[in-house]
């Protein structure tokens, strides 16, 4: 009797297709492949954070020597840009730069000295009307503005993906399946400058 209830080869290999088939669904549908899936997004808005300022690096060299030639004597704010950038662009960025808040803020501090330097660059031309209607200072101009759209977007898309992902891994069943197979880290995120969330001061004469 009981050999007519086992299973031949051929049973028993459909019988664990069937088997892993069906747990890989049950652990799909549970959430196990949410926290990688975020996490690899999370790392691709990163990378475009990182290209978009690459590309307003790059923008820089040329912006200082046309404005070079028009405000020799605006040494002082043409240095800051060249130091700061010079910062931005030699840091070291490591591997864990996302679960690292130390080296997070770092790489935060860098980019907001260079916007600051640059902010400055461009604020002093207005008082060079040559300068100003220059074409080539013009283009220039007008790029940095587009990349600094960019930035911006890039660093709002970037801030979602982690929110997502730091929520997955902190609230339930995402913060089990981390414990069971992950161990992932919530990653770092911007943050906005103390001076900049300061209200502006209005006085009346």
């Amino acid at each position: 009797m009981a050999a007519a209830y086992a299973l031949t080869a051929p049973h028993r290999r459909i019988f664990a297709a069937v088997f892993v088939t069906v747990a890989a669904l049950l652990l799909s549908a549970c959430g196990i492949n949410t926290i990688p899936t975020y996490e690899e997004q999370a790392k691709a808005a990163w990378s475009e954070v990182l290209n978009q300022y690459q590309r307003r690096a790059d923008l820089i060299p040329n912006l200082v020597e046309t404005v070079k030639g028009y405000a020799t004597q605006e040494k002082t704010v043409l240095t800051d840009v060249t130091d700061a950038r010079a910062k931005a662009t030699q840091m070291q960025i490591p591997e864990d730069i996302l679960t690292n808040p130390e080296k997070f803020k770092q790489f935060q501090d860098a980019q907001g000295q260079l916007g600051t330097a640059l902010s400055r660059l461009l604020s002093i031309t207005e008082n060079y009307p040559d300068l100003k209607s220059n074409q080539n200072f013009l283009a220039l101009q007008s790029q940095l503005e587009g990349t600094e759209n960019r930035i911006a977007v890039a660093r709002r898309d970037y801030i979602e993906a982690v929110r997502q992902y730091n929520t997955e891994i902190r609230t339930i069943p995402g913060r089990w399946w981390n414990a069971l197979f992950y161990g992932s880290k919530p990653m770092e995120t911007f943050t906005i400058d103390q001076e900049k969330m300061k209200v502006p001061e209005v006085k009346f004469n």
